[in-house]
């Protein structure tokens, strides 16, 4: 089982959007997929339809080490593609792990139990770095960071990188890639040509601005499941075969 964090410091970069056509392509390709929708707002939860039942979403927040995941997962519309929902009660996450035995290695307790059930596990990820982010850069194989290609997004994931090796984190592959791209902006071009810091490395996949990703919302659905040809949902396709290369 991989565990996979879609993460940004800052909001609004596609963390979400990105999670959520991810795990519709891993899922298109056979691999048995659950996303983890670990943000309160519950837009990924929205986007697939789904509503998490109240009471057993807040079992995770009162230190039940026997809580069983899997009885809260649901199904999507696509088999084979599951998701455990959010709910506004993780708002209070970071400080229930703050109380337990070893804080930063609790979400990987939680996860352990689904490594039969699934071949890989997005989170999709709140922003910010907390007590659960460390929890995510824990449990995670690899870390896919959507990032805008402007001076400040640049330097959040300097900020980023530095918390990671500061930590000692060498087990987690950063995936920073480029998003919400618009080629008319020269800034978004200069800064695509030249990333000052020699230590990341991008993928070669990027993902343009475009109006679809606004239809999400109205659609409540991956793009490819909606609008399989259009170039964002293509280009979403190389960027999950790029990942699955590397992970």
């Amino acid at each position: 089982m991989k565990i996979i964090g879609v993460y940004n410091i800052k909001g609004g970069v596609g963390k979400t959007s990105s999670a959520v056509n991810l795990a519709y392509s891993a899922h298109q390709d056979g691999y048995r997929t659950l996303i983890w929708d670990l943000d309160p707002q519950a837009a990924a939860s929205y986007y697939f339809r789904v509503k998490p039942k109240v009471k057993k979403s807040k079992k995770i927040l009162k230190g039940q080490q026997t809580i069983d995941l899997d009885s809260m997962v649901k199904a999507s519309d696509f088999e084979g593609l599951d998701i455990l929902p959010a709910d506004f009660s993780y708002r209070k996450m970071d400080q229930h792990f703050h109380h337990q035995e070893k804080p930063v290695l609790q979400l990987l307790r939680l996860l352990r139990p689904l490594r039969h059930h699934y071949d890989i596990i997005f989170l999709d990820c709140p922003p910010n770095i907390s007590l659960v982010s460390e929890n995510i850069f824990k449990a995670a194989d690899a870390l896919i960071i959507p990032t805008i290609p402007t001076t400040l997004s640049l330097r959040t994931l300097e900020q980023l990188v530095d918390f990671i090796r500061e930590k000692k984190l060498d087990h987690l592959k950063l995936m920073p890639f480029y998003s919400m791209v618009d080629r008319r902006k020269n800034m978004h071009l200069d800064s695509m040509a030249e990333m000052p810091d020699k230590r990341i490395k991008f993928l070669n996949s990027s993902i343009a601005y475009a109006s679809i990703v606004e239809k999400m919302g109205i659609e409540r659905a991956p793009i490819a499941s909606f609008a399989e040809n259009h170039p964002i949902a293509q280009d979403y396709n190389a960027l999950w075969r790029e990942i699955n290369q590397q992970i």
